[in-house]
């Protein structure tokens, strides 16, 4: 079986109380009612056809409904998750407002064994968070990534 693949974007941004990094809430009813462990960077499976990078733009644009936002893309490397996926993430300094976001959306049947085709967003809302908090809520396979973020900001001395 071929390894899932996953490339994303992780936005970055100086505020009055330090760096904060965009997160989206994943969207649908298995992440309702989830804070810790349920949060994302947005990103998203492509296949042997597309480069990475590219994959991470699209995604970025499909879970955000706007353009990625265009600056120095950092490599922040890949991550194996849990469930097998590898994630390859790059970083991007850039700062984003959240009213402007329109997610995209999956259809799904729910509840499950019903029929019923249902649309929820893939993402259901975004948030700018301190990497310490962010950690929290991310899934855990995707914490790596504000390690390295971090890194690469406190080596160019930024942070």
């Amino acid at each position: 079986m071929a390894v899932k693949r996953s490339a994303g974007l992780l936005l970055h941004r100086s505020a009055p109380t330090g760096v904060e990094v965009l997160i989206g809430h994943m969207g649908g009813p298995f992440w309702a009612g989830r804070e810790d462990a349920a949060w994302s960077i947005p990103k998203g499976e492509y296949g042997p056809e597309e480069l990475p990078q590219a994959a991470a733009l699209r995604e970025f644009e499909e879970e955000l409904g706007l353009p990625a936002p265009e600056g120095d893309r950092v490599p922040l490397g890949e991550a194996r998750q849990a469930n097998g996926k590898v994630v390859t993430v790059w970083a991007v300094e850039a700062d984003l407002d959240l009213d402007r976001v329109v997610p995209g959306t999956f259809t799904m049947e729910w509840p499950r064994g019903s029929g019923v085709q249902q649309e929820f967003p893939e993402m259901d809302r975004f948030a700018w968070l301190a990497p310490a908090e962010a950690s929290v809520r991310l899934v855990a396979g995707q914490r790596v990534f504000l390690d390295r973020l971090t890194a690469h900001l406190r080596d160019s001395g930024r942070i």
